[in-house]
């Protein structure tokens, strides 16, 4: 669940539906408790600006220490991400969300005190909305570095606003206004409209959920958010998905010449690729020869092997070429077990980087002599 920036439509929406319920959720259970939203700050840093206006210091130590809480959690999630790269966990974004449900756990005991009444009254409010601001400071960052700033879940303003963006496009693009989408950019367009689409519904279906719930059960009201995102974890440690993360490399050769790394799986974990394809739609238009490094990955599996040919026929479909370094003995016979060997140009599939990186210049000179002719 919680990926690499690269992948697929369908793990993106999972991503987005799972989450942005349950920051819904929270968020109603943090407005029905103190009126105070604590899922994104634009309220709160609006209300600050009035109150410091007014005067009213106390009102605005407080909305300040709910701002500093949300960018608290957000520089947890950053600590905790880089430290889980460098030591090369096999998913480095489950230490944040297990923070994550800890602090709704304590959360939903605060919840349960305060409807019981065990709650001091001058306590409540700086516990029930400090604790879930940064537990939703630390969930939104988090899911936009996995993401690549695709997917926001605690929040819908920016999300709708790229719904507007997305719409027009796909409308320039139909009716032949604008610059005219390939098949597969028309088809990724959808596909991400669909997944903004699927954010703030289920924002709303958090929120009407975690309503209901404090309505008619409100001592346990955050139980079924902290279930699902114990769920989410053990799922994630058991099946890390994208342990592979692909990084850009420099080239000095022709500009439209772009290499990627892919970073070595932890010694003794399995691993497969992420959704390439759909990474590859990131990729600046002006590349027409897609490098990738596979030397650090020996241990492919047939399902990696399929996702490089679905990769090279997506960037064939957009008019490049991708060229495969550092492609073994072991790394063939397993191309040629999926039945994916004979689709590759032998000269595309080299043994090591120099010799990529000259097959790729030969490419893009070709290139560029078909584009002069025109």
């Amino acid at each position: 669940m919680f990926s690499g920036q690269a992948h697929s439509f369908v793990q993106q929406a999972r991503l987005a539906i799972s989450l942005s319920w349950i920051a819904g959720y929270t968020n109603a259970l943090t407005v029905l408790t103190c009126h105070q939203v604590t899922s994104h700050m634009t309220g709160p840093v609006s209300e600050l600006g009035i109150d410091i206006a007014k005067g009213d210091w106390s009102r605005a130590a407080y909305l300040s220490g709910v701002v500093v809480m949300f960018l608290a959690g957000a520089f947890a999630s950053g600590v905790m991400t880089e430290w889980g790269r460098v030591r090369r966990y096999p998913s480095i974004y489950v230490l944040p969300m297990i923070v994550e449900a800890l602090l709704l756990a304590v959360f939903a005991l605060l919840v349960d005190w305060q409807a019981l009444g065990q709650l001091a009254p001058e306590n409540a409010q700086v516990w029930l909305t400090f604790l879930p601001a940064f537990a939703m400071g630390l969930q939104n960052a988090t899911i936009t570095r996995i993401s690549g700033g695709v997917v926001r879940t605690t929040h819908v303003t920016g999300v709708i606003t790229d719904l507007g963006l997305e719409l027009a496009r796909i409308v320039f693009g139909l009716f032949g206004f604008g610059r005219k989408l390939t098949d597969a950019r028309a088809t990724a367009a959808r596909w991400r409209t669909l997944l903004l689409l699927s954010i703030p519904g289920s924002f709303a279906f958090g929120a009407g959920l975690g309503t209901v719930a404090y309505e008619h059960v409100p001592t346990w009201s955050m139980v079924p958010p902290c279930v699902f995102l114990v769920f989410l974890m053990v799922r994630d440690l058991l099946v890390p998905i994208a342990a592979v993360d692909l990084r850009h490399g420099k080239h000095h050769g022709a500009p439209i010449v772009a290499i990627f790394h892919a970073e070595p799986p932890p010694p003794g974990k399995r691993f497969r690729l992420p959704d390439l394809t759909t990474w590859a739609s990131n990729i600046d238009d002006h590349v027409r020869v897609v490098v990738l490094d596979l030397a650090n990955v020996q241990g492919m599996g047939e399902r990696s092997a399929l996702e490089l040919r679905a990769l090279m026929l997506h960037l064939r479909e957009e008019g490049r070429q991708l060229v495969l370094a550092g492609v073994g003995a072991t790394q063939l016979a397993t191309m040629q077990h999926a039945g994916v060997l004979l689709d590759f140009d032998a000269d595309d599939l080299c043994g090591d980087l120099h010799s990529a990186a000259l097959r790729a210049e030969r490419l893009a000179a070709a290139c560029a002599e078909d584009a002069n002719e025109d």
